[in-house]
């Protein structure tokens, strides 16, 4: 039986789906404790600031409501496409934590100032649950998040319309995150290779099923 078919019965049966959930989501809970601490690490270090010919041809506009409407109805859609798929759901939860440690692994190798003409882009949800710091988060910039979960939902998903869809948004949203001077060109470009590093990787760590035969 294909996991992309497994119902969440025949999943919770299995001792190795129910361990790998609980350990993914204890350690993304985890992670989620210790990133404000982080971020205000990252926000406090001097860093470069790099040439991008790119954004010098882009032009520089606040496009804070498109860019949050695009990220969290794609996201809306990743999630009802997935939840009625535990297997795919627990390779995109464990590809997500993978994702943000890459993320913080290369935030701490590469400190960098934002982008000339960075014009804020505000979150409100996430900066009050995750990024909560005395001022906004302006240099968590390579790689961009944003643009490699929207990427990563759309690995995640099953080939179709909804996939290309997820696809498009995240085009969308790495145009408009230069556009918002939020992140450099180099951070967007980068998104896709660690996005899809993340969902290879989820994949290799997969558990798995062990259905019983019929007949």
């Amino acid at each position: 039986m294909s996991t992309h078919f497994t119902t969440w019965p025949e999943a919770w049966r299995q001792p190795a789906f129910r361990q790998r959930l609980g350990l993914v989501l204890a350690l993304l809970l985890a992670l989620a404790a210790l990133l404000p601490r982080f971020f205000a690490w990252i926000q406090a270090r001097p860093g470069a600031i790099l040439p991008d010919p790119l954004l010098s041809v882009l032009p520089a506009r606040d496009v804070s409501e498109l860019t949050f409407a695009v990220i969290y109805l794609g996201i809306g859609l990743g999630v009802v496409t997935l939840l009625p798929r535990p297997y795919l759901l627990l390779r995109a939860l464990t590809a997500y934590l993978l994702l943000h440690l890459l993320r913080c692994l290369t935030l701490a190798l590469l400190p960098l100032e934002p982008p000339i003409g960075l014009i804020l882009l505000r979150d409100p949800l996430v900066e009050q649950l995750f990024y909560a710091a005395p001022a906004p988060i302006t240099k968590d910039l390579f790689f961009s998040g944003h643009t490699a979960t929207l990427l990563l939902l759309a690995l995640a998903v099953p080939a179709g319309g909804r996939r290309h869809i997820l696809l498009g948004a995240t085009l969308a949203i790495g145009l408009l995150v230069m556009v918002q001077r939020a992140h450099y060109s180099y951070d967007v470009l980068a998104a896709p290779v660690f996005a899809g590093l993340s969902f290879w990787l989820a994949g290799r760590f997969m558990p798995t099923p062990s259905f019983p035969q019929k007949g």
